[in-house]
């Protein structure tokens, strides 16, 4: 069986079994292989059953063999091209909230605390027995 099947090879084969994990394909009299439900085309499948029928032809790769089992693992995807992807649409940013508390300055104008002002004065609150739950 493996002399004959080398990984890496395509081959013609015909669809003689569907399951819901995936498909059995015939590539001679003696050899079946198994067609993984990720491996049968790009992209996510459902019901494979939209992909491929009973007796169809289809071309394979040969992704390994297993002598001692005398499994065979194939793929319909690795004998076709990637669809190209459309270019992504630029995303939009996240929009985030941000408090910000106003304050005086020396010269009256108005400002915002700087993360080291507010973190010293949490932690300033954090110290206060009259703020602490109990």
């Amino acid at each position: 069986m493996s002399d004959k099947i080398e990984v890496g090879t395509v081959l013609k084969g015909k669809v003689t079994g569907i399951q819901p994990y995936g498909v059995f394909v015939a590539i001679n009299e003696e050899t079946q292989g198994l067609v993984h439900i990720s491996e049968i085309t790009h992209g996510y499948v459902k019901d494979i059953n939209e992909h491929l029928t009973k007796g169809e032809e289809v071309s394979v790769k040969v992704l390994s063999v297993d002598e001692g089992n005398g499994k065979i693992s194939l793929s319909i995807k690795a004998t076709e091209d990637a669809p190209k992807q459309a270019p992504a649409a630029p995303k939009k940013p996240k929009k985030r909230q941000a408090t910000a508390t106003a304050i005086k300055t020396d010269d009256n104008s108005q400002g915002f605390n700087t993360l080291k002002d507010k973190l010293e004065e949490w932690i300033e609150q954090s110290k206060r027995e009259d703020l602490i739950k109990k």
